[in-house]
C-alpha cells in the first residue's frame, strides 16, 4: 500500500515549469507501478500554454480556479472550472488558459518517471 500526503510530496516530489506557467507536485509515479502517474498540478494566473501529449493520455479535474481549454483540431473552446474534468483521449493538440491559479488534478497513461517538463512541442518524451 502507498499512502502519501500532499505536503510530504511538496518536499522532495514539486516540479516547477522552466517557464514559470506552473508547478507539479508528482504524488504517484511510474516507479509506484501503478499503471498511470498523478499529480497535483498549480497554472499560475494568466497562463497559456500550448501542448500536445502525443505520448500519454491524461485526464485533469479541476479542483479551483478557472481558465478555459481550446481544442486546436475544432477550434472548441470549453470553459474550466470547480468541478469540470476534461479528458485528452485522443492525444489532443490544446490550449490551457488560466484566468486566475488553477489547482488540477491530474492523471497519466503511460505513467511519467517525475523529472518530465513539456519539451517545444509541448509533450512529455517517454523514458
Amino acid at each position: 500500500m502507498i499512502v502519501r500526503h500532499l505536503n510530504d510530496c511538496l518536499i522532495d516530489r514539486k516540479i516547477e515549469d522552466p517557464n514559470g506557467n506552473w508547478n507539479s507536485v508528482r504524488m504517484l509515479l511510474k516507479d509506484d507501478g501503478m499503471g498511470f502517474s498523478f499529480h497535483i498540478t498549480t497554472i499560475y494566473a494568466n497562463s497559456s500554454m500550448k501542448m500536445h501529449y502525443m505520448n500519454h493520455l491524461e485526464s485533469v479535474y479541476c479542483i479551483s480556479g478557472t481558465g478555459t481549454i481550446k481544442d486546436l483540431k475544432t477550434n472548441q473552446e470549453h470553459k474550466i472550472e470547480p468541478g469540470v474534468i476534461y479528458a485528452l483521449d485522443q492525444h489532443d493538440e490544446h490550449i490551457l488558459t488560466s484566468h486566475d491559479e488553477m489547482q488540477l488534478a491530474c492523471v497519466f497513461n503511460p505513467p511519467i518517471t517525475g523529472t518530465e517538463v513539456h519539451n517545444k512541442l509541448g509533450a512529455y518524451e517517454l523514458e
